[in-house]
């Protein structure tokens, strides 16, 4: 079985979503008309419009966080560190490469997942995702199985757990907590969110995402100041390493192609663009404008805001630390610790721990959310299965805590593979919908209207799509 499991991630991880993930996203990115670069300021203006709910939604600005909560997790810390560690700072450049045409990607996703959403159990909150896309659009019920109960055992147990392990390595080095102690309390904490459902989760996410991601940035600013004399040279390596120059006096094996495989690789893990995580929850947004594609602007940013800021602030204060170096052992959290050391002394250490716990754990509800789309597709969505999900949730979040098994995780990370690749597949056979509904919203725009999509008025659109939530 292990052997299995590795065979499958070197074909998914190796060949198929390395390449699979770019090329979907350049595909997207010039089937859409590079609608992530002409039309940015439309992300923020369906993100500020966006306050209200109604009683069978979360707000689309409530959705972003919750997408944040997920996608800004412990790889923005030690993975960025990784990849700089094994590229070198041009890793940064091709990681912010991924994340511009990954944006596309995100907005095709989320915009489908808008079309295809349905009203939960007993007429309750929208759900929606890939599943019911690949369900709904493509009829094939029997696939979109396949994704819940892949997108279940990564995001709902396994990586949960491994979230947990991060808080508790964090912990135990920085504050002497042991680790058991630790994996408790944050199944405490855990439990007093999730057990409230997707609206508990939105609630508790719109305020701690904005505060952890703002405080984390406000430090980079800090340290940029301090710094800034030296900020040109760093931007100078960054793009001189990302193409191979000067890449043999840093120190940095591989060049070009270390930069290149190490900043696409951890770029693609942190903002999870054609993950088919992110839909999940995009689905149970009342989205304003009432519109499919303004839920896929919002979640384009949430890319934007994961990778282009908050990845870019961690390689911003190691790099200007000057701690880096490819030939001391010193990588992952441990390098991003002696950064912030370097920069603020005893505090960095103790900010490191607390960052990790805040994005860990917010990680750990936001993962959780997208699974509850899943039960429902499964036709798991009443509250006992969901009350089971959440006690083994729990139950991950400790034992995750306490140790950290690799053919489990390496399991998760097959699953994730084979779910990545079912929704690569989907949205790109469902781009004509995507194309279409993206001409329609910005048809209505440069007509001076507010959008607004009635299905009645696309028929060749209206196979799979609920008539009563669109009408």
């Amino acid at each position: 079985m292990t052997a299995i499991i590795g065979f499958l991630n070197t074909i998914f991880w190796g060949y198929v979503l390395i390449y699979g993930l770019l090329a979907v996203g350049a595909f997207f990115t010039v089937r859409l008309g590079f609608l992530q670069f002409r039309h940015f300021a439309e992300m923020f203006r369906c993100v500020m419009g966006s306050g209200a709910t109604d009683r069978d939604g979360i707000s689309p600005f409530q959705a972003l966080t919750v997408s944040l909560a997920s996608r800004v997790g412990t790889g923005n810390i030690a993975g960025v560190a990784v990849a700089l560690y094994l590229g070198g700072p041009g890793a940064i450049f091709w990681m912010w490469m991924v994340a511009l045409v990954g944006m596309a990607t995100a907005y095709a996703e989320s915009t489908l997942a808008q079309l295809y959403k349905t009203h939960g159990a007993e007429g309750g909150i929208y759900r929606g995702g890939p599943a019911f896309y690949i369900s709904r659009g493509l009829g094939l019920p029997w696939l979109g199985a396949i994704f819940s109960v892949c997108l279940i055992i990564s995001f709902g147990l396994v990586f949960n757990a491994v979230q947990a392990n991060s808080i508790a390595d964090a912990f135990a080095g920085a504050f002497g907590l042991p680790k058991l102690a630790t994996g408790l309390l944050v199944a405490v904490l855990t439990g007093v969110v999730i057990f409230g459902g997707v609206r508990q989760i939105a609630r508790v996410a719109e305020i701690v995402v904005p505060f952890m991601a703002g405080v984390y940035l406000l430090l980079a600013i800090v340290v940029l100041v301090m710094n800034i004399g030296a900020v040109p040279g760093v931007l100078g390596q960054i793009f001189a390493r990302a193409f191979g120059f000067g890449a043999a006096a840093g120190g940095f094996a591989g060049g070009i192609a270390a930069a290149a495989l190490n900043g696409i690789k951890r770029g693609l893990f942190s903002n999870e663009a054609g993950m088919g995580s992110a839909p999940n929850i995009a689905a149970t947004a009342s989205p304003a404008p009432h519109h499919p594609s303004s839920q896929g602007f919002v979640q384009s940013l949430g890319v934007f805001i994961d990778t282009l800021l908050v990845c870019t602030a961690t390689a911003v204060m190691i790099l200007l630390s000057g701690v880096l170096d490819p030939t001391n052992g010193v990588t992952g959290t441990a390098l991003t610790q002696a950064a912030l050391t370097h920069h603020f002394g005893s505090f960095g250490a103790i900010f490191v721990a607390v960052a990790i716990f805040f994005f860990a754990f917010t990680s750990i509800i936001g993962n959780y959310a997208y699974c509850e789309s899943a039960m429902e597709f499964l036709g798991l969505g009443h509250k006992g299965a969901l009350t089971g999900l959440r006690g083994l949730v729990l139950i991950m979040v400790i034992w995750g805590a306490l140790q950290a098994v690799a053919t489990v995780f390496d399991f998760a990370d097959a699953s994730m593979g084979l779910m990545a690749t079912i929704n690569l597949i989907a949205i790109v056979a469902l781009s004509g919908v995507v194309a279409a509904l993206t001409r329609d919203y910005l048809a209505q725009r440069k007509a001076g209207q507010e959008p607004r999509f009635h299905i009645a008025e696309h028929p060749g659109l209206a196979r799979g799509v609920e008539p009563e939530i669109w009408k």
